[in-house]
Formats: C-alpha cells, structure tokens, sequence
C-alpha cells in the first residue's frame, strides 16, 4: 500500500520565500508583522488555537505550511454573522473547515442530551464557543463571506457524517453534511495525504471539478466517475474474504517431476507480454442504497452500514455511491496510511507546543491535559463497535521512529513551561499496539475484518511488544526524565500475548493505577461491542499483580464500563453491577453508551439489527435499552453504592423478581430502604422541573427519552416489562445467563468465573480497599483527531 506521493516530495508553493511563522497568525496584525498581504488558506475550528502536534488543526495548519503556502487560523469564530470571518481577508486558495478535535455536538451535550456548560478547548473551560454542527454553520459563513472560495470540510464531525447517518440528538436519519453544508469537497480520516494534493492541484490552477477522484475524499456529483464499474451492495453483503493478489509472472508455478525427458521441440512463436490483470476492486464502486431509501427502512440502513465498513481497507477498498434526490455522494476509497518517515516529518514541524499567546493566561484544559504527553502511533485494530477510531484513523498502525519520539521527548523537556520530568503518556488510541502490523503483506491489503483481534486474535497479527519495550527503555534512559507514565488504555487481550511488556509496564511505568477497559462482564453485551471475554481480563490481572508485586509495588487496576450498550439486558447489568461489587470496586467514572454517527453500536441502537453478521429481515434482533429512565437505571447499577440510584434500583429489582439482592448482607446489591430516606427523597424531588435541550419537547423529556407519551406515573417496573423498542419482555423471577448450561443468577464469562457478591476472588486487589473510592488515574486521554 505504497501511495504515489510522499508527502514531503511535493515542489514547495512559491510563498514559502516567507519562512516559517512562530504561531500561524490569526489576526491582520499578526499579518502584518510577518509581511504578508493575504493568507493563501484560511483554517476555520472550534477550538481554541493551541500550537501542539495533539490538535489536529496545528497539525493540518503547519503541514500546510511546509508545503510552502500562508495559512492563517480563524479560531472559535463569531457566528453569528459572516464578518468574523472575514478578518484575515480573502484566502487566494480556499478555507478549511473542522468542528475541532471532538464532535461539536457531542462537546455540547451529554450521553442523555443534557447541556454541557464546560468546554475543555476553550480558555477558561467556557460552554457555547462554538455552534452546534459547528461544521455545517461555519461552512455557510465562510461561504457568505466569500461566496467563489472554496470551502474544504474535514475533522472527526465531518469524517462520521459522510454518507446519510442516525443523528442521535434529532433521532432522524440526516443526509450526508456534504449536501447540508453546501461545501466543495469533504475529506474523511486524517487529512494530510488527500489535504495536501487538493491544496497543491488547487494552487496549479485547477478546480474542485477536475480532482474528483482524490483517496480519502468525498464530493458530490450528478453520475459517477466515468470509466468505474459499479456493484450493487445487496450482491456484496457476505463477509469479505480475502482475496488472492494476481501475479502477472507466475512466479513459483509447478515444474515438471519428469526431469530425465527432454522437452520435445516446440515451434517459436512470439510473446505476448500481457498487462497485469485488474484487481476486482481497482476501478469499481459501490452503489448503497439511497438516502431516501434508508430513512424510511430501518435494514437497508443496517445493510448499508454494514458494507461501509467493509470498505474501509485502504488496499481493497471500493468507493462508495449513494444517492441524494437527483445527486450522489461519491466516496473515494481511504487514503493510504503515512509511511514512518511521513509521521516523523509530521511530528518534527516547528510547533511551540503552547496555547498562542493571544490567550494570555487563560488555562486551556484539552492543552494541560495533554501537554507532557507524546503521540507514538496512530490507528486501532481494535475495531469496537462503539468506537469511532476505526471509521475516522483506519485499522492500519501507522508508527513513529525511535529517535522521532525522542527527540519529542527531549522538546517536552527543553520548551514546556513548568516541565517536571515526567512525561504523562507515551501512546495515541491504545497503549500498545505501537509497530504492531499484520505479518502478511498480502492479507493486510486484501482482508476486510472489522477486528483483527475480534472474536480472536488473528493469526496473521504481530504481538510482538518488543518495538513498545525497547521505546519505553530508552525514554526512561533521557537526561531529565524522571518517569514515563502510561495514561493510554491498555488492549490487554494483546498484552498478555507478550508477558514482557506487563512486567516492564508494571514495574516502570504506572503510577499506582492502570486504567484498562473490559467495558462489561457479560458474553452478550461484549459479544455486540467486540470485546474480549473476562479471560482476557482475569489473565492480565494475574500478570499485572504478579510482576507489581515482584517490583514491590501496591498497584492497581481501574476498569472502565459502559452502560446501556445495545444488547445489554436488565440481567446483564445486575450481573455486572454484583461482580463489581464482589471485587470490591465503587466506580466514579462511568458512561453511558452515546451513540455517535457511522459506529456500528450506533447502528444496532437505531435499527435493533446487528451489522456484525450477514442483515436479514428476519433474525439478527438486537436487545436495545432506550427512554431515559431505563438508561438511568442501567447507570445507576454500575454506581450501586450511590445512595441517589437506590430507590431506582430496589424498584426495578422487585419488578424483575430479585428481591432477595435487597437488604444488608454480603450476597446483597443495596440495601433495604433505611428511615428517613423516603422523606430525604421526596425533599429532593420537590420542585425540580425535567432538564431541557433544544433538541427536546418537554414531553419527550417526561417521557421515556425516545420521543414516546409521557409515562404517566408509572412506576419503573412496569416500564421494564415492555422492554426496549422492540418489545421484547424483561425476565421475570430469574436471572438469565449469557452462556448456554449456566446457573441461574450466575454471570457467564470466558475463562475463570468470578464469585458472587461477598466473596472476592482469592488474592483479588482493587482499586477500592476498605470503602474508599477508586482513584480517577494518573493521566488523561488525549484528545482525538
């Protein structure tokens, strides 16, 4: 998968004569101060400007830079009108728009539509600094600004919204924000490959109609490309297999086993040398079916779902066409990932790696968080349904050199204010899965798994983790480098393939707590997210206080759940709330599923179907929990110990049958309700009115948070009965397992079965010892680009 290109090969834009800027202005001062007259591209983002290789828009703006040309940042604008827009004057080339490091909407709102009032790209941690769908509002301004430039969308909100998608907040299928946003062309995953040719081709005098067929890109058209075949999707709604490369020499082609005969004479005849044949990807499309056409059915929307997954390796990928009234959404196949000497020369461009000054002392959250950290890798083969990395940075591990990450190292240490010696995080998506890439150069072009660790580790991956020690080793060794930490969830059905790294994890690199991510303990949820088995799990544990014991360390592991993920029933999260507590842990932090554009998890939560497997119309049901309460109480089950989801829980385990959890006992999950409590309740309850959004009637709010009657005041437990929008009844009297031959009332599990509520896994340590909360871990994730 070698791209034409390299990305630093390009001839230099005449206005590099101009140097390199300290920070990419963003005012005519600024302007003016470095000589120029007009930016050749302007870069429109909701966050504030911080000059970080973590901020994908210092990243795009100094890349762009490289290249030669003028770029200027308009940073968390004005929207209100055009004229914000227009401070840097007319770009000669074109604007870039992006929403920022995170979704607009899902920066604004919580998992249950509630508004934010923080936000952690901005100074001072200020809400409501940038539109909702920032990209679509920022992209009409530009265009009313300068109605002849052409406006280039990219970022994660416009990467997830490139074909016709479920939007959560107005729970309604929306077209593809190429058609709402009115912009000229859409670039999906990260952009500089596909940035950097279209800004090249523009600068040489082409338009946006001449370079329709750039990888990574999006564009709309009234026909597709002339020259490409197209397929139906229903003929391609198998899962993929991988498909042989052709070899136009034949190389390795059967001798004869008769050596002792001498061929017989042949007449000469000429050679006829033949072109290599096609491969049955290269110069084929595939049609979706149309907007028009999902919206309206729920399967076709699933099956649709299910191919763009499918089509998203960059060595087999086929573009994709869907049909918006009289237009379609061509999408180009995925750009090819950076090769290590792209990444280097990405991550070694002159940021000051501060917030520009323009802030003053303002505190920026994202940037504290981040700013000690070091990003070594991009990609995830993880492939979690409920993750959007995949569908935004590709299966593909792209990895950084050694001396690269180093050398980013020593920067930290020589430019950031304040720097204490110790680097907060060396890791990007995950943890460990740095220069980890498919063994088989074949099956890596031409395999569409979703997952390659998923229901099991390919044979083909590389765990090998010795690339990941080497790098750790040598970081620690750095002059003024008192300790590495690892704030990065660790994949740790990976970990586990190589003892090594657990033993140089646990006993160089974390600080009291690891965060790892199970996300549930039941075979049926984690079965829809794509997770591993607690096996998996039980197996690092032991690992992991193995070796932190070894290194005399008191050291502990802090798992991370999701509640109300599509294919979680009642059982389940009672399940999952008892081995919490028999281990002894009391989260903090918890999640409700969030349904974001284009995931998989999110489709099975609109249309109760599962894009894992082959969709039909008959079968393939998923258990999906929707309403408000019903997500609160799945919430409240993980927090048992907060007195506030007590009176929810003993309700709906009254309803479901399982009295006997209720009460003061070890096997018990809350107590009974105690004096005083009933009162302290009602007081609570007094007064307060539904919390709004705009996205939301008050009725919607009143009622079961799916656009449903209002509920009347009925109790919880009458609403379990109905189950999740398709009807299905909550269990009544017993505790269904997820596995086949299971007791009652047990949770099922691969690998070792934990105790029940009580009695803890001999030797088990937590996070919680003796009632105390569990720390919220030594680092923060980075922020996604």
């Amino acid at each position: 998968m070698q791209p034409v290109t390299n990305l630093f090969s390009y001839p230099r834009y005449w206005a590099e004569c101009y140097g390199t800027a300290p920070f990419l202005p963003m005012s005519r001062a600024e302007m003016d101060k470095l000589g120029w007259d007009s930016c050749d591209i302007v870069l429109v983002t909701g966050d504030a400007y911080v000059d970080h290789p973590s901020f994908g828009m210092a990243v795009i703006g100094r890349m762009l830079e490289s290249q030669g040309f003028r770029v200027g940042i308009i940073a968390q604008p004005d929207w209100s009108s055009k004229d914000d827009f227009m401070r840097l004057g007319k770009p000669n080339l074109f604007y870039g728009v992006t929403a920022g490091n995170m979704d607009s909407m899902i920066n604004r709102y919580t998992a249950d539509k509630k508004l934010r009032h923080d936000d952690a790209y901005t100074p001072g941690d200020v809400g409501g600094k940038r539109p909702d769908r920032a990209t679509l509002v920022y992209t009409q301004r530009c265009k009313e600004a300068y109605k002849e430039v052409p406006v280039v969308i990219g970022g994660i909100e416009a990467s997830l919204r490139r074909i016709a998608h479920y939007d959560y907040w107005s729970e309604t299928i929306r077209r593809s924000i190429l058609i709402d946003a009115k912009a000229d062309i859409l670039i999906y995953g990260n952009a500089e490959r596909p940035l950097i040719e279209v800004a090249h081709r523009i600068a040489g005098g082409e338009t946006i109609d001449t370079m329709q067929d750039i990888r990574g890109t999006a564009v709309i058209r009234k026909e597709p490309l002339p020259g490409w075949r197209g397929v139906d999707s229903s003929k391609l709604d198998q899962i993929g297999r991988i498909d042989p490369i052709m070899n136009p020499y034949m190389e390795g082609a059967p001798c004869s086993d008769d050596e002792g005969t001498a061929p017989a004479a042949q007449e000469a005849k000429p050679i006829l040398v033949q072109p290599p044949k096609q491969k049955p990807w290269e110069k084929t499309y595939v049609k979706l079916p149309a907007f028009e056409r999902v919206k309206e059915d729920k399967v076709l929307y699933a099956h649709a779902s299910r191919i763009l997954h499918h089509e998203t390796n960059p060595g087999c990928a086929r573009a994709l066409s869907q049909a918006h009234g009289d237009r379609i959404i061509w999408v180009n196949p995925p750009a090819f990932p950076l090769e290590t000497d792209e990444m280097d020369g990405v991550f070694g461009l002159p940021y000051q790696r501060v917030p520009h000054p323009a802030y003053g002392n303002a505190k920026i959250p994202a940037y504290d968080m981040i700013k000690t950290s070091v990003n070594i890798m991009r990609g995830c083969f993880g492939g979690c349904s409920f993750c959007s990395i995949t569908e935004h940075e590709g299966r593909i591990i792209q990895s950084r050199s050694e001396e690269s990450i180093l050398k980013e190292i020593e920067d930290i240490r020589d430019k950031v204010p304040g720097f204490t010696g110790v680097i907060s995080d060396l890791g990007g998506p995950t943890a460990n899965m740095y220069k980890l890439r498919c063994k088989s150069p074949k099956a890596e072009q031409t395999c569409r798994r979703a997952s390659c660790v998923w229901p099991t580790i390919c044979p083909h991956m590389d765990t090998d983790h010795t690339p990941t020690i080497n790098l750790y080793r040598k970081a620690r060794d750095l002059k003024g480098i008192k300790k590495i930490l690892i704030a990065s969830g660790v994949r740790y059905d990976i970990a586990v393939e190589d003892p090594r790294y657990i033993k140089e994890l646990a006993k160089y690199h974390v600080g009291g707590y690891l965060k790892i991510a199970p996300e549930h303990t039941e075979e049926g949820p984690l079965s829809k997210m794509m997770k591993p088995g607690m096996g998996s799990y039980y197996s690092f544990k032991e690992l992991f206080d193995k070796y932190s014991k070894e290194a005399g360390k008191q050291q502990y592991l802090i798992p991370y759940f999701i509640s109300a993920h599509p294919g979680t029933t009642d059982e389940d999260m009672v399940n999952m709330a008892l081995w919490i507590k028999s281990n002894r842990f009391k989260l903090d932090q918890v999640q409700n599923f969030y349904p974001s554009p284009l995931a998989n998890a999110t489709t099975m939560y609109y249309t109760e179907k599962n894009p894992l497997n082959k969709v039909s119309r008959q079968g393939g049901d998923v258990f999906v929990v929707k309403g408000e309460r019903r997500r609160r109480l799945h919430k409240a089950l993980l927090r048992y110990h907060d007195p506030a989801g007590w009176p929810m829980i003993r309700e709906a385990l009254l309803e479901m049958g399982k009295g006997h959890l209720i009460g003061n006992g070890p096997d018990c999950l809350v107590p009974p309700e105690g004096r005083g409590e009933a009162k302290a309740e009602r007081s609570r309850s007094k007064g307060l009115k539904p919390a709004l959004t705009r996205h939301s009637a008050i009725t919607h709010q009143r009622g079961n948070g799916a656009g449903n009657k209002p509920t009347g005041g009925k109790p919880l437990g009458s609403q379990l009965q109905k189950g999740a929008a398709n009807g299905k009844p909550a269990a009544q009297g017993e505790v269904k397992s997820a596995g086949k031959g299971k007791p009652a009332g047990k949770p099922a599990h691969k690998g070792k079965t934990p105790t029940r509520a009580g009695s803890a896994k001999p030797g088990a340590k937590s996070a919680t010892q003796g009632g105390k909360p569990a720390a919220k871990g030594h680092g923060a994730k980075r922020p996604a680009r």
